[in-house]
C-alpha cells in the first residue's frame, strides 16, 4: 500500500480508531475531511455478504435520491418518431435513432447515461454492447433505462435517480451527494440508498446482508459508519 501524505493523514486523524458512527455523526465529519479545492463528491461503500459469483445472490435496483447526486447528468436516448421528441421536451441532452448508434460506435462518448425504447434495443445490443456494457452504460429494464415512458426516464435521471450494483468483491459503490451538501440532506440520500438495498436482497442470500458500510469523499479516507435499514 502507498504511503499517504501529510495532508490525508492529518484527514485520518479525524477519524476515531475503531468507532463505528452513526449517520448523522458520519455526515457532519464528511464535510470536516473534504478538504480538496473542488466540491468533492461523497460516496458509500457497502460490503455485502453475498456471493458474487452467483447469479441469484447479485444485488443490482435503482433509487432517487431526495436531494439529488448534485451533479448534471447528461443524458443520451436512442429512440425516434414521437418518442424522440418526448425525449427532447424531457430534458435529454442528445437524442437519435440508428444515427446515434452509429456515432457512439464511432467513439462519441459524451454523456453520464443512455436511455431507449424497447425497439432499439436489438441494434443497440449488436453494435453497441461490447462498448457501454464494461462502462455500465447499456441500458437495460433493471436499471429503469428501457421502456416507453422515456420523458420520465430522463426526468427520473436528471432529478437524481441513480443505479447500484454489487461488484465481483460484492461490494456496492454508490454517489450520494457532494461535500457541499448540508449533512441531513447527506443522511436523507443514504437512507434512500439503504432502503433500495434492501428491497433489492436477493432471496438466495443468507446470513448478514450488509457486513459493513463506509461514507468517504473523492480525495478524503473512509469513515465507518452503522447500517440501519
Amino acid at each position: 500500500m502507498p504511503k499517504r501524505g501529510k495532508r490525508y493523514q492529518a484527514l485520518a486523524a479525524k477519524i476515531e480508531a475503531g468507532k463505528v458512527y452513526s449517520l448523522e455523526e458520519a455526515t457532519a465529519l464528511v464535510k470536516e475531511i473534504a478538504a480538496a479545492k473542488f466540491d468533492e463528491t461523497v460516496e458509500v461503500h457497502l460490503r455485502l455478504g453475498i456471493d458474487p459469483r452467483k447469479t441469484d445472490q447479485n444485488v443490482r435496483g435503482t433509487v432517487a435520491l431526495p436531494h439529488g447526486t448534485g451533479r448534471s447528468v447528461r443524458v443520451a436516448v436512442i429512440t425516434k418518431g414521437d418518442k424522440a421528441a418526448e425525449a427532447e421536451a424531457a430534458g435529454a441532452d442528445i437524442v437519435g435513432a440508428e444515427d446515434l448508434i452509429d456515432r457512439i460506435a464511432g467513439g462519441f462518448m459524451e454523456f453520464d447515461a443512455v436511455v431507449a425504447t424497447p425497439d432499439m434495443m436489438a441494434a443497440i445490443g449488436s453494435k453497441l454492447a461490447r462498448l457501454l456494457g464494461p462502462r455500465g452504460l447499456l441500458p437495460n429494464p433493471k436499471s429503469g433505462t428501457v421502456g416507453q415512458d422515456v420523458a420520465g426516464m430522463v426526468r427520473g435521471l436528471k432529478a437524481g435517480r441513480i443505479e447500484f450494483r454489487n461488484d465481483k468483491t460484492g461490494v456496492v459503490h454508490a454517489p450520494v451527494g457532494k461535500a457541499s451538501f448540508e449533512p441531513a440532506n447527506l443522511a436523507d440520500n443514504i437512507k434512500a440508498l439503504f432502503g433500495a438495498l434492501e428491497a433489492a436482497k436477493p432471496a438466495a442470500a443468507k446470513g448478514v446482508y450488509v457486513r459493513s458500510v463506509y461514507l468517504t469523499t473523492t480525495m478524503g479516507p473512509s469513515i465507518p459508519v452503522s447500517y440501519s435499514a
